[in-house]
């Protein structure tokens, strides 16, 4: 009898343990077009989308079970249905900078370092007075942006701006703002979240400019399918998704690749037009990790293989390629980036935080000259023009008058936005 008991006992576990594992499969899809409940950037500046016990790190990628991360907010005793609101303290001065605020019903969460700080939870009053409890979003306004340091908490209809300096409430109307279901900064701008779409905001009077609501999954996720009013154009300008590779021809059209879709702006006009990568380069489908030109031609690698193409419409495979990366560049792929610079016939290859030159005039091609990166370590795509060298990292990039700055310099310079200064966006 004993051993029958256990054998049952051990396959309750056994099933229990399958269908916390099967409810697993049951997280959200981010694509489908989902309101997230709470959004932030975390105190190494990712973005995170949350939604019910899940998470969204960054642009792309599945969710993740929420206790992974943050396991006090999940309370056996309380079940979380839901976060209200999140957003991450940036007051530089203040003792509380970079932590990570979350609500949850009447209690307040703060993390740093993803570590729960002692004391906490709290109730919402004990750390914002004067602020309600079941918000709906919550975002931090810094100056200038606001008159003082001030973090904004909505609650349907109501919106709350808190001042960091006095604890003063000041009660505002956001007229012309649809209630938020989450509310974020980035970039130095504001956006609502309102189901999944979103609206760019003034933080200090809520006015929207400019052609909102906007489809949240065109520009703040990496998906392949688009709404029913998504402008290809638009979303592909304007997303903040990070680029996969960059690169100009010598007639200096600019090519950009991210997931399965590729921008053109032309050298002459800077008309900007966007394809699928498969549509386009059939034999690569999508996701490319480098891409360089080279006397009319475009290098394009990915995985450990290089594909070759004419830089004239339509794109034809070269006879022979795809070839490894090995017999192409001397090195073994993948890699991050690669770039050759006007009247040169050195493609200069980034893999991992190493930079490496190959002579494309000698053959074999050997990857020699092998640097250690230092100013910038992670890089996600690179070109060079007549400009300089140009170093895109998340959605920035950076300029670079020559090559020599950028692997030995000492400076980082002026951040630069790829989706404004590069392809012409409002944000």
């Amino acid at each position: 009898m004993k051993i029958a008991l256990a054998t049952v006992l051990c396959l309750c576990l056994a099933s229990a343990r399958a269908d916390h594992h099967d409810s697993h499969s049951d997280a959200p899809d981010r694509c489908l077009g989902l309101e997230m409940d709470a959004v932030t950037v975390s105190e190494e500046g990712m973005p995170f989308f949350f939604k019910g016990h899940y998470l969204f790190k960054g642009f792309h990628g599945k969710a993740e079970p929420l206790n992974g991360s943050f396991p006090e907010l999940e309370d056996p005793n309380h079940p979380l249905d839901h976060l209200d609101a999140a957003f991450r303290m940036h007051f530089e001065n203040a003792s509380d900078h970079d932590h990570l605020y979350f609500f949850v019903n009447d209690k307040v969460f703060a993390y740093y370092k993803h570590k729960l700080e002692e004391g906490f939870p709290k109730t919402i009053p004990e750390v914002f007075p004067g602020i309600p409890d079941h918000l709906d979003a919550a975002v931090v306004c810094p100056k200038p942006d606001c008159d003082e340091d001030e973090v904004i908490f909505f609650k349907e209809h109501e919106i709350y701006h808190y001042h960091m300096g006095n604890k003063a409430v000041e009660h505002r109307e956001f007229k012309t703002m649809p209630n938020c279901t989450s509310a974020f900064r980035y970039m130095e701008h504001y956006y609502c979240f309102h189901g999944h779409q979103f609206s760019k905001f003034d933080p200090k009077t809520g006015e929207v400019h400019g052609r909102y609501p906007k489809e949240a999954r065109d520009f703040f996720m990496k998906c392949s399918n688009y709404s029913d009013e998504t402008d290809m154009v638009e979303r592909e300008r304007c997303s903040h998704v990070h680029l996969d590779a960059i690169t100009s021809d010598d007639a200096g059209n600019l090519y950009a690749f991210r997931g399965h879709h590729f921008l053109q702006r032309d050298g002459n006009n800077d008309m900007v037009k966007v394809d699928t990568i498969e549509a386009s380069f059939k034999e690569l489908h999508s996701e490319v990790d480098a891409v360089f030109s080279y006397e009319d031609q475009l290098y394009m690698m990915k995985d450990d293989q290089v594909y070759l193409y004419k830089v004239s419409e339509p794109h034809t495979l070269t006879e022979g390629y795809p070839k490894t990366v090995k017999e192409v560049l001397g090195l073994e792929g993948p890699i991050d980036a690669a770039f050759v610079c006007e009247n040169e016939h050195i493609a200069h290859v980034i893999k991992g935080d190493h930079i490496y030159d190959v002579d494309l005039k000698k053959t074999p091609h050997e990857a020699t000259n092998e640097r250690a990166l230092t100013l910038i370590t992670k890089v996600d795509a690179a070109m060079c023009d007549p400009h300089g060298v140009r170093v895109v990292v998340g959605n920035h990039f950076y300029h670079f008058d020559n090559i020599q700055l950028f692997v030995a310099g000492r400076a980082i310079p002026e951040q630069h936005r790829v989706s404004m200064d590069l392809f012409g966006c409002d944000h």
